[in-house]
């Protein structure tokens, strides 16, 4: 947007800056000057005439300051800008600023003297007949200040002689992640050179900073590229200091350093970017004062196999370095598509040319070098016709999904790119649009790019708002090549699906979107609201999704009484921040307009867009924010009151409550539980826990036997081995610690990873700690143990109770329980381990083995041992009476087994079990010795003694 403020003051005395001052500064900055230039004058001029000249030019920029604070991703900068204007006569002064055009301006104040001016925000009338005259003689419209995703800001104003001005301006934005780092930009662009030059940014993130650097300074030409070559050092004078949560950079380069990076004053953007710590879970929900702010960033999954359509401009409008860079960034593009996407390309000017005929073709050698041959051979002739270009691109991607046995979790996108408009078929955007929409029907995703001045970029964001992607716009004058490289990186590795985010429809109001169809790697999901209840001491949470082959849910209940934790007041480097407090509520504003925004965009009726106009004004005006529907309006603060201050000011909203209540948003879709789900576990007694102890329940017998296992640190136990018949393996890996004061024992033995393996109907394992879970199916997926979490395909779901269990189903037929033991404060002999527990051996076969594997199938009899040595079978009926007996015995496979009566605890604990307890490593109870069970490997599914197999 470009705001022209023209306001005029009358003469006034007042003391400026000394002309002794002024003069100094010029000297200094003449010293550094480069003589080697020969001027080309006819008659030189006196160096002092020169330098009053200059001074009578325009006035002169003393201070140029920003400060920002990025609390949670959410930024408040404010610029503060002074201007001196030492000349004999008012002089204009004109403050420029660019800042990103996904920014919110929220206040703009200026003083020149004794006289303060202030912004206030109002509504945007609608325009008529009239106001289009007078609006024609004004300064450049909001479109031709715009560059690639920033907006520029003007304030024209007259100071009077020996005066100065100042401006103060505010803005605030919620950074996007792209390529796995958040952006935070600042335009340094002040035209000439400053005598006091800083920009200082305080960054709060409470999941933890990691990856911050701060790249060169980077010029208009770089602009939206992200990286550029030798990108490494920071502009100098930069200072970087931060802790685990905080993090403070400044930049204050001398006169002297401004001169070595530019003498126009055009110094460029100081960047810096960043990352914070996350892992696969429901995300970082954030809460405060009765708002919350949800952000989503999974990492660790496979990435979705993609159905793409290139579609390309070829017009004679792409002549020469646009049609270049466009196929240079294609052949980099080609080369990272993954062997499991399909592709086709289609070239289009007056004449549509698709190089694979009804058909997406696999990523393989061949198919890449003969796309190859197809878009070099490509040439720029005749006029654009976009919709018959979107029509062939959409029906190809139609059929070829009705008509193939694709992937079901695969993502399927049209990359569209044009630097024109439409000049051939059908010219109007009303009737491209719904054509698109129309052909398209929601069944995928359109991305559009835009380069160059005479591309319609109201059409490209239209057609990608309406069908679920995005669009950027490019100059003519930048690197094209690696824009392009930089935007499909950005979606060109889908990690998830139809990923859905749910809470209470009685907990929360005025929720954000929370359906997204896809996420792509290094980006983020943010979902906003407000809570209804703020008496509830938790906020339950559900994410579902698809990876891939696999369907994902994770929930968690996430406490509200977060006061200590995101209450920024008292942070160090903070202290200036007024209305940042409320950054989780600004946040969740900021969110809601811009979708209203782009809900007004879309929309067809006049009626809705009206209604949606309304609402986004409403909001904007609640919390002072300059938008499309509202304006900013200067006005005088009185001749006594205080100048606008240089130090850090955000605006504050307290008092409008009552004014945003009113607004109709979104409500959470009906369906989920108040309560999150508690995990209802039917597990036997059948188990191996604790020391480990092991656990075998005949439910026949109405008894259970129970035997530990001496083992060594380091071995691995088969504990089911049924790899030949149903195809699963359970192995169990030891760790030690030291025995208790006293105790008989040299050391104990805990389980610290369970691996499941299975290889029907396809391959897959699982790796269990007490801290993660890894599932491969081909693909690889990292769960946290501290998040609940469901995972699953076709013949195996994995759910996760938070420090609690994992339950692992296979094939619905197949049920093993993995208790978690977490100690707090462990004692020197006390182990986070795992206990290993059957719920379910329904599809286990009748020949499987393993330590518990073996009894599955078979019963155990147990006999009493009278005074002549013969042994009688025991009924049912008499096994409480031989309890107190030490000398009964069992009969297993035809071998007679000495045991005793033992109680054993299971279940952490909460379940007492009587058991008859056989000694020595279970000899005679087991098939063979104890070592006859040690696998090699985690991954071993050997299922005869003497006999290694792998899967």
């Amino acid at each position: 947007m470009i705001l022209w403020l023209c306001l005029c003051w009358g003469f006034s005395p007042s003391a400026g800056q000394p002309d002794s001052e002024l003069m100094a500064r010029y000297l200094e900055e003449q010293l550094l000057a480069d003589y080697s230039i020969v001027e080309q004058v006819a008659r030189r001029v006196p160096r002092q005439a020169k330098f009053l000249q200059r001074l009578e030019t325009r006035p002169r920029m003393s201070e140029f300051h920003v400060r920002s604070t990025i609390i949670s991703r959410y930024a408040f900068t404010t610029v503060s800008c002074t201007m001196v204007n030492s000349g004999s006569e008012a002089r204009e002064a004109v403050f420029e600023m660019q800042i990103p055009a996904a920014a919110f301006i929220s206040n703009f104040t200026m003083s020149i003297g004794n006289k303060t001016y202030y912004g206030e925000v109002t509504g945007k009338e609608k325009k008529n007949s009239s106001d289009d005259k007078e609006r024609h003689k004004k300064p450049p419209t909001p479109t031709e200040g715009r560059e690639n995703g920033y907006e520029t800001f003007k304030a024209s104003v007259f100071i009077p002689r020996k005066m100065q001005a100042r401006f103060i301006l505010h803005y605030e934005e919620l950074l996007q992640r792209r390529l796995g780092k958040y952006e935070y930009t600042i335009s340094i662009r002040p035209q000439q050179l400053v005598g006091r030059l800083r920009v200082e940014v305080n960054i709060l993130e409470n999941s933890g900073i990691v990856s911050l650097e701060v790249p060169p300074l980077r010029n208009s030409k770089q602009k939206g590229n992200g990286k550029a070559e030798g990108d490494v050092s920071p502009p100098p004078s930069t200072v970087i200091g931060h802790t685990k949560t905080l993090a403070k950079v400044t930049f204050n380069p001398s006169v002297v350093e401004q001169t070595r990076i530019a003498r126009n004053g055009i110094l460029g953007d100081f960047i810096i970017r960043y990352d914070v710590n996350r892992e696969l879970s429901v995300g970082d929900v954030q809460i405060l004062n009765g708002y919350f702010v949800h952000y989503f960033a999974p990492t660790d999954l496979p990435p979705l196999p993609k159905n793409v359509v290139f579609v390309l401009d070829s017009s004679a409008s792409m002549v020469g370095t646009k049609l270049k860079q466009t196929k240079e960034a294609l052949f980099t593009i080609l080369q990272d598509l993954r062997p499991e996407d399909h592709f086709n390309i289609i070239g289009f000017s007056n004449r549509i040319k698709v190089w694979q005929q009804d058909r997406l073709v696999p990523v393989t050698p061949n198919n890449i070098r003969d796309a190859k041959k197809y878009i070099h051979n490509m040439s720029p002739t005749g006029g654009t016709n976009i919709n018959g270009a979107l029509q062939t691109g959409a029906k190809l991607l139609n059929d070829y999904i009705a008509q193939n046995d694709i992937d079901a979790r695969s993502v399927s996108l049209i990359i569209f790119l044009t630097d024109g408009r439409p000049t051939v078929g059908e010219t109007q955007s009303s009737k491209i649009l719904s054509n698109t929409k129309d052909a398209i029907r929601d069944k995928f995703c359109l991305f559009t790019i835009g380069i160059g001045n005479d591309v319609d970029h109201k059409l490209l964001e239209r057609m990608a708002l309406e069908n679920c992607g995005m669009t950027r716009l490019f100059q003519e004058d930048e690197d094209a090549a690696s824009h392009l490289k930089g935007f499909y990186d950005e979606i060109g590795t889908p990690l998830l699906s139809d990923i859905r985010v749910d809470y209470p429809e009685d907990d929360v109001e005025q929720v954000t979107q929370n359906f997204f169809p896809n996420y792509f790697n290094g980006s983020e999901i943010i979902i906003a609201g407000k809570l209804i209840n703020r008496t509830s001491d938790k906020l339950h949470v559900e994410v579902t999704a698809s990876n891939s082959k696999k369907y994902i849910l994770l929930k968690t209940d996430v406490a509200i009484d977060l006061l200590s934790r995101n209450d920024i007041r008292g942070v160090p480097g903070l202290e200036d921040g007024k209305g940042d407090n409320n950054y989780i509520e600004r946040a969740w504003s900021y969110l809601t307009i811009k979708e209203l925004l782009n809900s007004q965009l879309k929309s067809d009726d006049s009626q809705e867009k009206d209604n949606l106009m309304e609402k986004a004004k409403s909001m904007a005006l609640a919390y002072n924010f300059v938008t499309p529907f509202t304006v900013l309006k200067m006005k005088e603060a009185g001749l006594h009151s205080e100048p606008p201050q240089e130090e850090f000011i955000s605006p504050s909203t307290d008092g409008i409550g009552e004014k945003v209540q009113s607004l109709q948003g979104h409500k959470a879709p009906p369906g989920i539980r108040r309560e999150q789900d508690k995990q209802r576990i039917k597990i036997s007694k059948t188990s191996a826990d604790g020391d480990p102890h092991f656990v075998i329940d005949f439910p026949s017998s109405k008894f259970s036997v129970c035997f530990n296992i001496d083992g060594e640190p380091g071995d691995i136990l088969r504990l089911v081995s049924d790899h030949k018949e149903s195809g699963v393996t359970v192995n169990g890996k030891l760790i030690g610690a030291p025995a208790p004061p006293n105790g008989h024992k040299k050391h104990r033995t805990y389980f610290s990873t369970i691996t499941i393996l299975s290889n029907k109907p396809e391959r897959s394992y699982l790796e269990i700690t007490p801290k993660r879970v890894i599932l491969d199916d081909g693909e690889r997926l990292v769960l946290s143990c501290g998040r609940s979490a469901v995972v699953r395909s076709r013949s195996l779901e994995v759910s996760i109770s938070a420090y609690s269990n994992i339950t692992v189903t296979i094939r619905d037929s197949i049920s093993f329980v993995i208790l978690i033991h977490h100690y707090k404060k462990p004692a020197p002999y006390q182990r986070n381990h795992l206990g290993f527990y059957i719920s379910s051996s329904k599809g286990l076969s009748s020949d499987s083995h393993g330590l518990l594997g073996q009894f599955l199938s078979h019963e155990v009899k147990l006999l009493q041992e009278s005074l002549n040595t013969r042994h009688q079978e025991v009924g049912q009926n008499q096994t409480e009476a031989l309890k107190a007996n030490p000398t009964n015995t069992l009969k297993v496979k035809g071998r007679l087994v000495p045991v005793v009566w033992k109680q054993r605890r299971i279940y952490n604990g909460q379940q007492e079990v009587d058991c008859w307890f056989a000694k020595n490593n279970a000899d005679k109870l087991i098939d063979g010795s104890y070592k006859d069970y040690l696998a090699s490997h985690p991954f071993d599914t050997g299922t005869s003694f003497g006999t290694i197999n792998s899967l």
